[in-house]
């Protein structure tokens, strides 16, 4: 299949190597001016796009992705499919899917689960909302990319799906945290902890397979000085989103708020900035009840 990927970034990169891997002929584009083996790169978002099956973006915001959308959508063959892999906000993805299918094209939201690891090994997540003959054109190319895809309905979908997740997410690994720094002050061992939870009813992904005490369940960031898997940035970004789409469906996500509160703390005012957001656990290790 002719693809062009636009945004070749951290998770971007991985993606496209993949698909050349795979067989696609791709085309790259990067404002960086990446190079990714097999990839053959473009000098302009628009030329990326001109002539492909399907353009994939991986893009850091909702106002790039609008930008980006005014200049390759008037560059894709009718019939073509925008497939954004970017986390943005609702209303511009939705926004994105009305111009490319006013242009007549299939759009197609669909944020991904699984970090730059996933991204290398080709086992992320996809959460796609759009419409189902994309969908359909598209199943291949998320077979190659990742381990799963789950369409979730019309266009947005995608999105509602990836920030309610991380919403979860980020308030469960706060409390995992919590509870963790809690029983070191309790004198209860680490590991009686870990072997007592993940087997009881406060089990979690957090918990589980991403816990954030060093030497303690399976591997994780935590055990490599939180180098990020999934940054605190990150996830104060994705917290930010889900709020914000909270204010506009007029949603009660009062966990949320407090989750997003102490990651923009951690972020903006702390150290937490380039660190794992599993890293919660030191912080609130150091900060005791003054957080």
């Amino acid at each position: 299949m002719k693809i062009g990927f636009i945004g070749m970034g951290n998770m971007g990169a991985p993606m496209a190597a993949n698909l050349a891997s795979a067989g696609h002929d791709v085309t790259g584009f990067d404002t960086a001016g990446v190079r990714v083996e097999g990839v053959v790169a473009a000098s302009s978002a628009a030329g990326a796009a001109a002539g492909a099956a399907v353009v994939i973006t991986m893009l850091p915001d909702g106002a790039v992705l609008r930008a980006v959308a005014d200049e390759i959508i008037p560059a894709m063959d009718a019939g073509a499919v925008l497939l954004d892999c970017s986390t943005v906000d609702v209303d511009s993805a939705r926004a994105v899917a009305d111009s490319a299918r006013a242009a007549g094209l299939s759009a197609l939201d669909a944020p991904v689960s699984g970090g730059v690891g996933g991204a290398t090994k080709g086992t992320l997540t996809f959460m796609v909302g759009g419409d189902a003959a994309g969908f359909g054109i598209t199943s291949p190319l998320f077979d190659v990319m990742g381990q799963k895809a789950v369409h979730c309905g019309p266009a947005g979908n995608g999105q509602a799906a990836k920030i309610c997740n991380n919403m979860i997410l980020g308030a469960t690994m706060i409390v995992t945290c919590e509870a963790f720094a809690l029983a070191d002050k309790l004198g209860l061992d680490r590991q009686a902890m870990f072997d007592v939870v993940s087997t009881s009813s406060g089990q979690s992904w957090s918990m589980n397979t991403y816990c954030p005490a060093p030497g303690v369940g399976p591997q994780s960031p935590a055990d490599t000085g939180y180098q990020p898997g999934f940054a605190a940035e990150l996830m104060l970004k994705d917290l930010r989103l889900a709020l914000a789409a909270a204010r506009s469906a007029d949603a009660d996500t009062t966990l949320g708020q407090a989750a997003e509160a102490l990651y923009a703390r951690f972020v903006e005012d702390e150290d937490g900035r380039g660190k794992d957001f599993s890293a919660m656990l030191p912080r609130l290790e150091r900060r005791g009840h003054q957080g």
